[in-house]
């Protein structure tokens, strides 16, 4: 008697299959990545006791945050590698079109006096705080437990290093302008002792000491992100239309346009882990109780020092609120 042996060759990735339909090109690059989830005991492969192994299993595997498949996550912007570069080239593009244009207009000359001194005090010393938020999405990203919230983190810490770029390049032109103003040279003593900033400073600061994942995405998404938008970018960009500066406007309108991508992302998550579990309802709220806090302190001392600021701290505390909880879903 003869038997086939041959099987039915499946039409797709065998954990795409369940789906039903024709994979997208985001399913195919995107979904169910992380070998590092399919052995509890030895995330890596290796002994189980190993430091890298421990470390996953505390801050990731134990974390609060429960989900009994956290791969039905989906980016609600669908982006992959791809994508996201044709997004953003586009982006830079306008933004490198800004730069030169205001500079062939000479723009930085025509500043007023009082303005140019509060962009070397509030503006110019941000690198280090988009540069931290970059490194707190990247832990994100490397501790996450699926590669679809992976690639969320990834690309919003690309948009969080393009602020950083976009800062370096503006403290650079300012510099060659007023050289005498300690643009390029003073911003780190400014970050470190500057009164206006060292409620933010320990904001972040203790945000990249948060290990355990659970309380690394909730802060950094849900309380640090939307301090950052409302209670510096927003501030500052209204702020600097008093001091003749046209171009920051427009360079924080494009930043801000990567910031409601973070939003909508977040706000995915949120869905996804309350459908799932109840408990993590109270997880959540529990740490954003913990935050909220620092992130008012950090925006009531920022604004306080931004010359007749439009935006008054209780605004940008509120507008952050708004923020946090349309995330959360909240009425």
């Amino acid at each position: 008697m003869a038997f086939d042996l041959e099987q039915k060759p499946l039409r797709t990735w065998s954990h795409l299959a369940k789906n039903r339909r024709k994979p997208s090109e985001y399913d195919i690059v995107s979904k169910n990545l992380h070998y590092s989830m399919n052995n509890a005991d030895a995330p890596w492969e290796q002994a189980p006791n190993s430091p890298m192994n421990m470390w996953y299993k505390k801050y990731r595997n134990e974390t609060p945050l429960k989900h009994e498949d956290w791969d039905v996550f989906s980016d609600p912007d669908k982006l992959v590698y791809r994508t996201y570069n044709l997004l953003q080239d586009g982006q830079e593009n306008h933004v490198q079109s800004l730069f030169d244009q205001f500079n062939e207009r000479e723009h930085d000359k025509m500043l007023e006096v009082d303005w140019v001194s509060a962009l070397a005090q509030l503006y110019t010393p941000l690198r280090y705080v988009f540069h931290a938020l970059q490194m707190s999405s990247t832990y994100v990203m490397q501790m996450a437990p699926a590669s679809t919230i992976s690639n969320c983190a990834t690309f919003q810490a690309a948009d969080l290093l393009r602020c950083v770029t976009h800062t370096a390049y503006r403290t650079f032109e300012l510099s060659t302008t007023y050289p005498d103003m300690g643009f390029g040279a003073a911003e780190r003593g400014c970050w470190e002792d500057a009164a206006h900033f060292q409620p933010m400073r320990e904001l972040i600061e203790k945000q990249l000491a948060s290990y355990d994942w659970s309380e690394a995405v909730v802060s950094l998404c849900y309380v640090v992100l939307p301090m950052l938008a409302e209670g510096v970018l927003k501030p500052l960009s209204e702020a600097s239309r008093q001091g003749n500066d046209t171009l920051m406007p427009m360079l924080i309108d494009s930043q801000l346009h990567d910031s409601q991508r973070h939003q909508r992302w977040a706000t995915e998550l949120h869905k996804v882990l309350l459908a799932d579990n109840e408990s993590n309802e109270a997880v959540i709220q529990q740490i954003v109780d913990k935050w909220v806090p620092l992130a008012d302190a950090a925006m009531d001392a920022y604004i306080s020092a931004i010359p007749n600021s439009p935006v008054s701290a209780n605004d940008a505390i509120a507008a952050a609120e708004k923020v946090r909880r349309d995330i959360m879903g909240a009425a």
